[in-house]
């Protein structure tokens, strides 16, 4: 399995908090011809969490006619209520996404025996690929590798996990323990500067937030690890190293990330959702700084 780097893209909103299809747009093809090996729309980057059904859907169908057939796509159709997460993830399907992605519901701590019961009802639901997400520091519980299995040897439909987890030595056990018996399960992890570990471990790499802003450094770290290129996989490695301080200048980071797009020169309007707040002059200053470490400023 070669290694891949997807972004969860960012959602770009107007001024009055609408989806703006030009702004995706823009982004999109600033992820594709950075070489990104597929784009997620809808995943925690991308608001998702504070957005009605049907203005998931008018993204849904803005991003499927852009993407399809350009690059990968995958949509998160993650909701609280069952239906409504298979409704959209059928959407998605029927409109061209090559998957789907799924947060288990992020309210309650749940059982194990609960998050397999949800994961059942919507991959029998669900007529097309399904990635797991799994987000134990927002859901509160994790999907460990039994859950896992369980899942696997029942749904054929479930393709792989993205496993938003600091200690690398969770998705470690899920390589470890998973691909044995499904070789071709896709296991991801979450943070950008786990990427070499994740791959030259078997697993299939990283879906990374920092990809919106320099998605040709991560396709060309992609590239360097493919082709064992010791070098450059420790040349990416430092730069990735070093713009992980990015996630500290505001939190969330997403408002972050909106900003040095615009100061990179993509032109996307900046409105976040509330609670979200625009970054004020000083952690401008501090982003600048990274930027300019990295060689975009």
């Amino acid at each position: 399995m070669k290694a891949q780097y997807l972004t969860p893209a960012i959602t770009v909103f107007d001024d009055k908090g609408k989806v703006d299809k030009d702004g995706c747009c823009r982004l999109y093809e600033h992820l594709i011809s950075g070489g990104i090996d597929g784009i997620v729309v809808m995943g925690s980057t991308g608001e998702f969490f504070e957005m009605e059904m049907a203005e998931i859907k008018t993204l849904i169908d803005i991003s499927t006619e852009y993407c399809k057939g350009r690059t990968r796509l995958l949509i998160g159709t993650s909701r609280m209520i069952p239906e409504e997460t298979i409704e959209l993830g059928n959407y998605a399907v029927d409109k061209g996404a090559d998957g789907v992605m799924i947060i288990s519901p992020y309210y309650f701590q749940l059982s194990k025996e609960s998050i397999e019961y949800y994961y059942d009802i919507v991959a029998n639901g669900i007529k097309g690929d399904i990635y797991l997400y799994n987000y134990p520091d927002i859901t509160g519980h994790e999907l460990s590798s039994d859950i896992v299995l369980r899942l696997l040897r029942k749904h054929k439909n479930i393709k792989g996990i993205k496993d938003t987890t600091a200690l690398i030595s969770h998705t470690r056990d899920l390589i470890n323990n998973i691909l044995p018996e499904f070789p071709y399960f896709e296991i991801y992890n979450g943070f950008d500067e786990n990427f070499a570990h994740v791959a030259l471990s078997g697993g299939a790499g990283v879906i990374g937030g920092l990809s919106n802003l320099i998605p040709e450094i991560f396709s060309k770290w992609v590239r360097a690890v493919n082709e064992k290129d010791f070098n450059g996989i420790c040349e990416g490695q430092r730069t990735v190293n070093r713009a992980m301080d990015i996630y500290s200048v505001n939190k969330p980071f997403i408002p972050t990330i909106k900003r040095a797009l615009k100061i990179r020169g993509i032109d996307i309007n900046e409105y976040v959702k509330p609670p979200f707040m625009s970054i004020n002059e000083r952690q401008e200053k501090f982003l600048k700084t990274i930027m300019k470490d990295i060689g975009l400023i």
